[in-house]
């Protein structure tokens, strides 16, 4: 009973946080209902360059690095809000802030809570679902003068600086304090949710 209660506190006060984990408003009854139940929201039908089910054995970024690969050469659609740079533009600011600091955080109370469960679900799923043209909070934004092409070659960097980084790695804006096998799991996860919209021409 505690639990629900702490629950429905917290989502009463952090109901826009929430749209970057379920990717749409819901009523509190609702959210409660998936967060407990573990249930992640479907992927949208249509041809995409995307994992439906991804094996836990491919969520980490040697499997991520060979998608990016096979994307490079590929024409490549974007079928959602955003263009193709902003959606590789965006994943490697996600993975670079985690080497070194996120610009906004949500409460400490959010993130031992709302945000340790978000991640324990995707987790355990294999596969993250949030807002898909949510920007990270506090990160700039992305310059609509940059090529395709160059925004995948950052995203490449990013994974491979990630996997070579030896140094302490910055706790998430949202989900707290992860691990380097935790952090590569969200990461490609956090890719593979958005490349959902990502459709080959």
């Amino acid at each position: 009973m505690y639990r629900k209660v702490l629950l429905e506190g917290l989502i009463k006060e952090n109901m826009e946080p929430l749209t970057y984990f379920v990717g749409e408003k819901m009523e509190r009854r609702q959210f409660i209902k998936i967060s407990i139940g573990a249930v992640v929201l479907g992927a949208p039908t249509g041809v995409y360059f995307s994992i439906e089910e991804t094996k836990q054995s491919e969520l980490n970024i040697s499997s991520a690095l060979n998608t990016l690969d096979k994307l490079s050469k590929k024409t490549l659609q974007s079928s959602g809000e955003w263009a193709l740079y902003e959606i590789f533009n965006h994943c490697a600011q996600s993975i670079e802030y985690s080497m070194s600091q996120y610009p906004e955080h949500k409460s400490t109370v959010f993130k031992n809570t709302l945000g340790k469960l978000a991640f324990s679900i995707f987790s355990s799923k294999g596969k993250m679902t949030h807002g898909l043209a949510e920007v990270i909070p506090g990160a700039p934004s992305i310059n609509s003068n940059t090529n395709t092409q160059i925004a995948l070659k950052r995203l490449k960097q990013s994974f491979i600086d990630f996997q070579n980084y030896t140094g302490e790695l910055a706790p998430h804006f949202a989900y707290g304090k992860l691990t380097k096998s935790d952090y590569a799991m969200a990461h490609a996860m956090h890719l593979y949710n958005h490349l959902q919209e990502v459709k080959i021409a």
